[in-house]
């Protein structure tokens, strides 16, 4: 499986980024997140396949977020992440 993947920064949190497929955008992230996150800043487009290296997050792990949510968030290193966890409350 190979997925357009369009990669956005946080402009609020260093080291955050989300995950979305190209033709979806960002219909499928909560608006929850999104306040969180920020307005998203474009980063890259990728070709993602489970085979591709990917410097923060396993890419089989992306690509099966990807199909099952529509989008995937990668969390900055743990020091910032668990602090981040505690007020970032995505609600169905």
């Amino acid at each position: 499986m190979k997925i357009l993947c369009e990669v956005f920064r946080s402009p609020r949190k260093a080291g955050m980024y989300l995950y979305v497929k190209r033709d979806e955008g960002l219909v499928r992230v909560p608006e929850s997140l999104l306040s969180v996150f920020g307005d998203p800043e474009s980063a890259l487009v990728i070709a993602l396949d489970p085979q591709r290296k990917l410097a923060m997050a396993d890419a089989q792990t992306v690509l099966g977020e990807l199909e099952e949510n529509g989008f995937y968030v990668q969390m900055p290193p743990a020091s910032f992440s668990e602090s981040l966890l505690s007020t970032l409350k995505i609600e169905d």
